[in-house]
């Protein structure tokens, strides 16, 4: 059983897939000395590595992705405490997007060719491969794939495979790629995306993206202290604004 006390820093676990990432849990650690909840981070260069300190006890919570959470509820059993997460992790999509003008259902991608990004990706290729037999595809054999596995170990968090997914689009070396809707978003916003070329032609249902993961021994009081000074931060607070901008939050 994991017994936190006051005298003891709180260590959160999270995975250096950008050099922004140093900044932002600098700014994390004094947001959380100020609120009376001290913690101190280590970072990771894979989430696998990650989730493995979590069960050795080396860390205290761990940033997930939606794939590392996973691996943790399966590794655990089923135990693992999500303590909090953000408001844009809820509602996350994916858009297929593609070089045609519809798409009436991933049924129709028969016979074409489907980029994708990382294979730890759930946005952009785990998910994906999902939706496509439940549409009674099997990838690889009906819909031909084109894979771009960068940053394997990342889960998708540097949008680097995304980008080669666009850019096989627009080059027409696929006629449909699945990206998260952020990227998407972002790379329209940006011009990056010839609109009259490569349009969005669906979304997938809505599902979670990361959050903090905690395993089931610990303590629940100082878990519970822990979310509530985090759903505490808040983005009209202009000291905080700026690592809530880093951390992509809206709320």
């Amino acid at each position: 059983m994991t017994t936190m006390t006051t005298d003891r820093l709180l260590v959160i676990g999270a995975v250096a897939y950008d050099a922004k990432v140093v900044p932002i849990w600098e700014s994390m650690r004094d947001y959380f000395r100020e609120a009376g909840v001290p913690i101190d981070y280590v970072l990771f260069s894979n989430y696998e590595a990650q989730v493995d300190a979590l069960f050795a006890g080396s860390i205290d919570l761990a940033w997930n992705t939606n794939v590392a959470y996973v691996k943790s509820e399966q590794r655990s059993g089923g135990t693992c405490q999500v303590l909090g997460m953000r408001n844009t992790d809820v509602g996350f999509t994916t858009r297929i997007a593609g070089r045609g003008e519809r798409l009436g259902g991933l049924g129709e991608l028969k016979g074409k060719r489907l980029a994708l990004g990382s294979a730890d990706s759930a946005q952009a290729a785990i998910l994906p491969l999902q939706w496509l037999r439940r549409a009674g595809l099997e990838p690889g054999i009906d819909v031909d794939l084109l894979r771009f596995d960068l940053d394997v170990g990342k889960h998708g968090d540097t949008g680097t495979s995304e980008l080669e997914v666009l850019k096989a689009l627009h080059e027409g070396d696929a006629d449909y790629g699945a990206v998260g809707d952020p990227t998407w978003i972002r790379e329209l916003e940006a011009g990056h995306v010839n609109s009259s070329l490569v349009k969005s032609l669906w979304t997938s249902p809505p599902y979670c993206h990361c959050n903090f993961t905690a395993l089931g021994d610990f303590d629940r009081e100082w878990g519970d202290r822990w979310s509530k000074a985090l759903l505490e931060m808040s983005y009209n607070d202009p000291k905080w604004r700026r690592l809530m901008d880093l951390e992509g939050l809206t709320a």
